[in-house]
């Protein structure tokens, strides 16, 4: 007897993509991205801690072109973790299931992240000042 060959589950290739699969998708990913930011905060202090030369090499980096990307894409995901995280607890007191409301819920988490990421950086450009 031969065994019958099993049917596929669908993946990503038979389903449309929708916002609330991005917004899955993007809040496991921030927070992979945020455990790697964490590290380098932790660096940061290690730099500060080992002396003025250490934290000179560590914010040189930091301030570089490549520094400020990366701190510009972990304030981003802070931020976009942040809101989604909201939304979530929010859902979790059973407010916001209908589909409409699940959709508008997800497009005001990724927006909200990007308006809340823009104010973050306006502030440090602006030295810091409210």
């Amino acid at each position: 007897m031969s065994p019958r060959p099993r049917p596929l589950s669908p993946h990503l290739q038979v389903y449309r993509w929708q916002i609330q699969m991005v917004t899955s998708i993007l809040h496991r990913a921030t927070g992979v991205v945020l455990a790697a930011g964490a590290l380098l905060i932790a660096a940061g202090l290690l730099a500060l801690m080992l002396g003025p030369e250490a934290w000179a090499c560590f914010s040189g980096h930091a301030g570089a072109w490549y520094g400020k990307v990366f701190l510009f894409g972990w304030s981003w995901c802070f931020a976009y973790h942040l809101c989604n995280g909201i939304r979530h607890v929010v859902q979790d007191f059973a407010i916001g299931y209908s589909i409409p409301a699940f959709i508008r819920s997800s497009w005001l988490s990724v927006v909200g992240s990007l308006v809340l990421t823009a104010l973050i950086w306006a502030c440090a450009m602006n030295g810091g000042a409210a």
